[in-house]
Order: structure tokens, then C-alpha cells, then sequence
């Protein structure tokens, strides 16, 4: 992933802004894929998140996940955007399926 401006984007309610990181170029045997062969990466950063789902009384309920975090998502999760020639994914929190440690 390379090392850009973060977009001043923050995403309502319980979405989240996630940056794919790059797809494999390689296959572990050493075959070099060509751009349509690769598959887009499941895996993503959150670069920022939104207040999380509103409750009764007008409480948020705390967010799963925080900026920095690797992330594994649904292969068709999100609505993919394009800023400043970077492509981001913006999701529902609960399309995210696991936080990677």
C-alpha cells in the first residue's frame, strides 16, 4: 500500500473508509500474474470510521474497528470510490469479518 495523503473523508453512522492493500504480483511458486489474473485483495486499512450506529436517546454505539486496523471483508462488500486517483471501499461495519492481528 503505498504511503499517501489521507482523504479528509469521514463516513456517516456505522460506515467505514478502507484502503485495499495491493494485490500479489507473484504466486507463492514464483509465476508472475498478469492485471487479469489478480484478484482484488479482500484485506484493507481503515483510514477512518463514522460515529457508529445511533441508539435510542441518541447515544452511538461503539465502533468494532479503528483507524490503522488490517481488515477482512465480503468479496463484494462495499462501494468502491475513487479520490485523488486512490481507490477506497466505504462499508457498513458489519461487512467487516475480521480485525487481522
Amino acid at each position: 500500500m503505498a504511503k499517501t495523503k489521507t482523504p479528509t473523508i469521514v463516513p456517516l453512522g456505522e460506515r467505514v473508509l478502507i484502503q485495499r492493500v495491493q494485490a500479489e504480483t507473484t504466486t507463492r511458486g514464483g509465476i508472475v500474474l498478469p492485471d487479469s489474473a489478480k484478484e482484488k485483495p479482500k484485506e484493507g486499512v481503515v483510514i477512518s470510521t463514522g460515529k457508529g450506529r445511533l441508539l435510542e436517546g441518541g447515544k452511538h454505539a461503539e465502533m468494532s474497528v479503528k483507524k490503522g486496523d488490517r481488515v477482512l471483508f465480503t468479496s463484494y462488500a462495499g462501494t468502491e470510490i475513487k479520490i485523488d486517483g486512490e481507490e477506497y471501499l466505504i462499508m457498513n461495519e458489519d461487512e467487516i469479518l475480521a480485525v487481522v492481528g
